[in-house]
């Protein structure tokens, strides 16, 4: 065993002593030791729980007989994160997270591992750290929020969010306001819609590393604590037959996630944390790939911000073994990849069925016959932008107007409340991006109030920065190169006419080359300036947004 590095042999008498002193028998320390990762804390709602699903774990362990250890992961809410200058440190803590499990990995051997997360960068950060460490691993997320409801309707954290336009276009009163923020988020969970952390919770039962059920029973539900104790088993059984999370991260397995991604119009951040899995793994994800992937396939679910159901909706559809199994019966899947239950994904769908035909369409009545992102390219965009198309308006999927030029999210976000956004416009939030941010902050704040204030049908928004899933509208991220690295988003004119063409994968400044070249030539990026830390050692070691933002080597 692994663990026998720390506890076997007479020069480990020391080592034992100290594991004695934990209250440890000697019968527990010649068991498997199974480390835990705890991303619990107080402060996001997802991972407030989450001490209740470690103490499954550890049930699950001990039945399968063997004897687990806890240990912490940090974590960022990328809503309480929003719209400030805690947002440039949600995506950096992915990188931080797989360092910091690896260290605890690598400094105490344990035999395998159980990963415990549940929201945004957490879930990637600890997959590239499965990745890395590549001993017999399993994840159980703490499972989505129940929607909240108000007037009769289901709503999510999105609905908070769009308030805040609609009462700065007074279009809604302070007390329908104070409603939604008091009804909107019931109770502890990841957010209920397909956002990044449920959109990375399904892409992990999807890929093979959570068990079935993983992206989508709710966090209060009971069937949750049941999955984290079959997980705590589960692991005992992949340390048993050697099964390691390079056995089941595989190319094959990472095409069934991007297409599941398309088929359920997931965050456009698994477009940052597939391929920055993917390069853990040691595969390469390109955005061509990407958009090859959502060409074939058929967008079958929507869900919040998109639609109205939820992730509650989802499982009581039929969850994700349905998806799989829908498309399953088109040949999209690679259905004999291993997983964690130790078998392919054929046999885990076999029994599948969709059970809510208006949560989960077929692909004759698709909502649309490809998927529900679409990586974009053109003079903005040479090395790709993304566009979660799901969720853009029919009307905004080709679009033509003046740009309204702002380097920073702050200045962006004051010229929508006062009113100097109006119908046509195209905004670029430039400066946003890995190095230029530093660390590719979200735009739902802005996002949120265009939709508020009415004018999702009528404005784009452009940015080398990135989304929340919660986002809704025609919201173009992650374009590349950014600013800061001479992207020609950084010579965008205030006024000049920008096209976007989603259909025809298209984004472009419509300025003459010989403009574009005068301007290049004068064109120094901003520096935007930065603390010493985290934030600068960031910026000198991060790449673009089209590899995912992983670190140069």
């Amino acid at each position: 065993m692994r663990s026998d590095k720390m506890k076997s042999g007479v020069e480990r008498i020391p080592h034992r002593a100290l594991f004695k002193s934990l209250g440890l028998t000697d019968e527990e320390m010649r068991r498997p030791m199974i480390g835990i990762v705890n991303s619990q804390n107080d402060i996001i709602p997802g991972h407030l729980h989450l001490n209740d699903i470690v103490e499954a774990v550890k049930a699950g362990v001990r039945i399968a007989g063997g004897t687990p250890f806890q240990f912490p992961a940090i974590g960022v809410c990328d809503g309480i994160a929003m719209g400030h200058e805690g947002m440039k440190y949600s995506l950096i803590s992915r990188e931080h997270i797989a360092d910091s499990v690896e260290i605890m990995a690598m400094a105490h051997p344990f035999d395998a591992l159980v990963f415990v997360p549940n929201c945004d960068k957490i879930v990637p950060g600890m997959i590239m750290a499965a990745l890395r460490l590549n001993i017999p691993s399993i994840f159980v997320s703490g499972g989505p929020m129940m929607p909240g409801f108000y007037s009769g309707k289901k709503m999510t954290v999105s609905n908070a969010f769009e308030a805040v336009g609609a009462v700065g276009a007074n279009k809604m009163g302070e007390q329908e306001a104070k409603d939604i923020e008091n009804y909107s988020c019931p109770g502890c969970g990841s957010c209920a819609g397909m956002f990044t952390a449920n959109s990375m919770n399904c892409m992990t039962e999807v890929i093979g590393l959570g068990l079935p059920g993983n992206g989508t029973i709710p966090a209060v539900n009971a069937a949750r604590i049941r999955l984290a104790k079959e997980a705590g088993m589960k692991v005992m059984e992949l340390l048993g037959k050697n099964i390691c999370p390079r056995d089941i991260v595989t190319s094959d397995s990472l095409h069934n996630a991007l297409t599941a991604d398309m088929a359920l119009g997931c965050s456009t951040n698994t477009v940052l944390h597939l391929p920055a899995i993917a390069h853990s793994a040691g595969i390469k994800i390109e955005l061509k790939d990407i958009n090859r992937i959502s060409k074939a396939t058929p967008h079958l679910v929507k869900l919040s911000p998109a639609g109205p159901d939820t992730l509650m909706d989802l499982w009581q559809a039929g969850g994700l073994p349905a998806v799989l199994k829908e498309l399953d019966e088109y040949g999209l899947l690679n259905s004999g990849c291993m997983t964690v239950t130790a078998k392919t994904v054929a046999q885990n769908i076999k029994g599948a069925s969709v059970k809510d035909a208006n949560v989960i369409r077929n692909r004759e009545n698709a909502y649309s016959p490809d998927g529900g992102l679409a990586i974009l390219w053109g003079n903005l965009a040479p090395d790709g932008a993304v566009v979660k198309k799901g969720a853009v308006l029919p009307e905004m999927m080709v679009h033509k107007g003046p740009a309204k030029v702002y380097n920073s999210e702050e200045d962006c976000m004051a010229a929508i409340m006062g009113g100097k956004v109006v119908s046509g416009d195209v905004i670029v939030v430039r400066y946003e991006g890995p190095k230029g941010g530093p660390g590719v902050r979200e735009m739902l704040t802005p996002t949120s109030a265009i939709a508020g204030m009415g004018l999702d049908s009528s404005v784009a928004l452009i940015t080398d920065g990135r989304f929340s899933g919660a986002s809704r509208g025609a919201s173009i991220g992650h374009i590349s190169p950014e600013a800061a690295a001479g992207g020609l988003i950084g010579i965008i004119e205030d006024g000049d006419i920008i096209s976007i063409d989603i259909p025809n994968n298209k984004l472009e400044l419509l300025v003459d080359e010989k403009t574009i070249t005068e301007r290049k030539a004068k064109f120094v990026p901003l520096e935007k300036p930065v603390p010493n830390g985290y934030l600068k050692r960031y910026r000198k070691m991060v790449t673009s947004a089209n590899t995912g933002a992983i670190f140069e080597e």
